[in-house]
């Protein structure tokens, strides 16, 4: 987060996310059934919707996984009183 050129709040956020072994048959399904949609998304995969079940293991944070440490984020504002705490 930044204002006037200055940073406000900067953050880090891992997760790790184990695939687990799959088939042709299963690869060639999930992608008929997400279609274009994987292109779009970060990895090839909607953690949030059939992709999840490319995985074994999921360390980490849902939102990280998804694109934003949603938490955090609402956290710093709410700290920079942009948010009501």
């Amino acid at each position: 987060m930044a204002r006037d050129n200055v940073a406000l709040w900067h953050h880090v956020s891992r997760a790790r996310l184990t695939m687990r072994p799959f088939g042709d048959a299963f690869l060639e399904d999930y992608l008929a059934r997400e279609g274009e949609t994987v292109l779009s998304c970060v990895g090839g995969y909607r953690y949030e919707g059939p992709g999840a079940q490319l995985f074994e293991q999921v360390e980490g944070d849902y939102f990280t996984v998804l694109g934003l440490p949603l938490l955090p984020v609402l956290a710093a504002l709410r700290a920079q009183g942009i948010l009501i705490s």
